[in-house]
């Protein structure tokens, strides 16, 4: 049974097979994709600068289109605000330097002091620029 399990790991390791690993970019993207959450809840205006693209497209589920300049300024004066937010069921989709994203978008948003449930659904596209991953591109949408 043990010469079984020795030759199955073998097998394993040789043919190029993993058990469900991520690669190594991927998690780089994920962690991108996690401190853009973050800044955005804690309105780190820095890290949102550092994880966009100069040529970043923001777009809202409401139909909005959003340059790097208008998505940072209604962070950073509240007018994109949030209670929470988490990205769920997150699928990350590699092509060269070039990562495709879709999550589900939950958060509790702030308009002034007033709370508001938020489900939509995201595609990001992420870009491998001088070695880091920067946000060029984001489309919610409603389901």
């Amino acid at each position: 049974m043990n010469n079984t399990r020795l030759l199955i790991g073998f097998l394993c390791a040789f043919s190029g097979y993993t058990l469900a690993a991520p690669a190594p970019a991927e998690n780089d993207v994920a962690q991108a994709v996690d401190h853009l959450t973050q800044a955005m809840l804690h309105k780190n205006i820095a890290e949102l600068n550092a994880l966009t693209a100069p040529n970043l497209t923001y777009g809202h589920s409401s139909g909005k289109i959003q340059d790097k300049k208008e998505f940072i300024a209604d962070i950073e004066t509240g007018k994109s605000a949030f209670k929470t937010l988490e990205m769920q069921k997150q699928t990350i989709t590699l092509s060269g330097d070039t990562a495709l994203v879709r999550h589900h978008f939950s958060a509790q948003a702030l308009k002034g002091t007033e709370v508001i449930p938020t489900e939509i659904e995201n595609f990001q596209v992420w870009q491998k620029q001088d070695g880091k991953w920067l946000l060029v591109g984001r489309q919610a949408f409603k389901f």
